[in-house]
């Protein structure tokens, strides 16, 4: 019996010093970040792996005083701190800010996999508890500072998007699409969510945003993939990489765009009034593939996960091939970069941050864990045109940087954007604990 255990435990040894011999050989980007960002980024042939590149910066916060580095032009100043794990934001009409207070459920599964996953998250910052509330921020005197913070609401499940809509509250649990009674001035919210549709959860991809359509007729729900490629099969990916459309007045929902491995972000382009959306793309392509990005969505259309990427490109891992879907499989609008983690985005239809920032998408990028050398861990904007799309050759511009110290150590991470009511860019950062003000120096603060 003795013999036995130690040819178990032998056993094991060698399979966990291959897997960090693998560990210790990450493949390494041949390709600038900005070299796979923009209407036609560079799609280099995928370099499959067996394990994941891990390359993390480590979190570590902000020592006293330390702040991101804003844009030429610009000036930051922190709009709330001492948050627990802040990632979504939304303003109400009176110009109180509320954020979501949270963190991905506790993962199911252990053994190897389960391991790697925690260290991933602890290393990430990612390792705490969710809050599983909604706090509400108040800057009454205009300073650019929230003297006034209440919890709104908690006992949720790891929310993450909200949205006001016909005298109610839509909240994106990570399972749940729920709804309060709410008046926008009020500091508490006592009522017991209502049910207004299931989602599927578990797995991967815990974050659920929502947006309501300008037309108050329906809401958008993001909903993204239990796996990276569908790899414990389509069945546990029903309902899963999509974008929801949900009537509140019937609780009807309808599938309105698929394929998406990971929607986040979404918001209305103020010109043309479509609906865009930042999605993480697949991993274990290698460092340079596949490119996060964001793009206009219609109803119908599917972005091709989890067989095609980029517009087209076979992911001959998966299995079966699908290869009717190739040609219809819809090229997004423009690449973000691979591995960039892009959370949240914002148009700037009253942002006040001067002509460089006037017309064009504000995107958090949270920062990658695969890819060597790292890439986000910034927050960029991307000019438009006036037809709605990003302009000819736009390159991004950095608006906040800095998230990174000297030694790689992540400091904070950005999530979301968001205008405030003075024209202002808010910035939640879910490492460091606060939500970041981007104004212009020219600009003077008030209401």
């Amino acid at each position: 019996m003795r013999n036995k255990i130690l040819i178990a435990l032998g056993m094991l040894a060698v399979i966990l010093a291959g897997f960090w011999f693998w560990l210790s050989r990450p493949d390494e980007a041949k390709l600038s970040v900005e070299a796979v960002m923009g209407k036609r980024p560079k799609i280099t042939a995928p370099r499959d792996q067996t394990y994941p590149t891990i390359q993390i910066a480590d979190a570590v916060g902000w020592a006293a005083g330390a702040a991101p580095t804003p844009a030429a032009g610009l000036a930051v100043q922190a709009f709330a701190r001492g948050l627990d794990h802040p990632r979504w934001l939304y303003r109400l009409p009176n110009g109180d800010v509320l954020v979501a207070e949270a963190n991905s459920p506790k993962r199911e599964g252990g053994g190897l996999t389960g391991a790697v996953m925690n260290h991933i998250m602890n290393k990430a910052g990612a390792g705490v508890p969710s809050a599983n509330r909604i706090t509400l921020l108040r800057d009454a005197d205009g300073d650019g500072v929230a003297e006034s913070r209440t919890v709104l609401i908690s006992g949720l499940n790891s929310p993450c998007g909200m949205a006001l809509l016909g005298g109610y509250l839509y909240i994106g649990n990570t399972d749940a699409l729920v709804r309060v009674p709410f008046t926008p001035g009020q500091t508490k919210i006592t009522a017991k969510p209502e049910l207004v549709t299931k989602l599927s959860g578990g797995g991967n991809h815990w974050a659920r945003n929502v947006v309501a359509d300008p037309d108050g007729k329906s809401l958008y729900v993001a909903v993204g993939s239990s796996t990276n490629i569908a790899e414990n099969g389509l069945a546990a990916e029903k309902s899963r990489a999509v974008i929801l459309q949900v009537f509140p007045d019937t609780k009807a929902v309808r599938i309105y765009a698929a394929g998406l491995r990971n929607p986040n972000g979404m918001a209305f382009e103020p010109h043309s009034k479509m609906l865009w959306v930042a999605v993480n793309e697949r991993d274990m392509l290698g460092s340079d593939l596949a490119p996060d990005y964001m793009s206009q969505i219609e109803l119908g259309d599917h972005f091709g996960w989890p067989w095609y990427y980029w517009g087209g490109y076979p992911d001959r891992r998966v299995q079966p091939p699908n290869p009717q879907l190739q040609e219809y499989s819809k090229r997004p609008d423009y690449a973000l970069g691979p591995h960039t983690a892009s959370l949240g985005i914002a148009f700037a239809g009253d942002a006040k941050l001067g002509a460089s920032f006037a017309n064009g998408a504000f995107v958090g990028q949270h920062g990658s864990w695969n890819r060597v050398p790292v890439s986000g861990y910034k927050v960029i904007y991307v000019p438009f045109g006036d037809n709605g799309f990003p302009a000819p050759n736009a390159k991004p511009i950095d608006v906040l940087t800095g998230f990174l110290d000297a030694k790689g150590q992540a400091q904070g991470r950005p999530v979301d954007v968001l205008t405030d009511r003075t024209g202002a860019l808010l910035v939640s950062d879910d490492v460091g604990n606060v939500i970041w003000r981007v104004s212009s120096k020219l600009a003077p603060t008030g209401k």
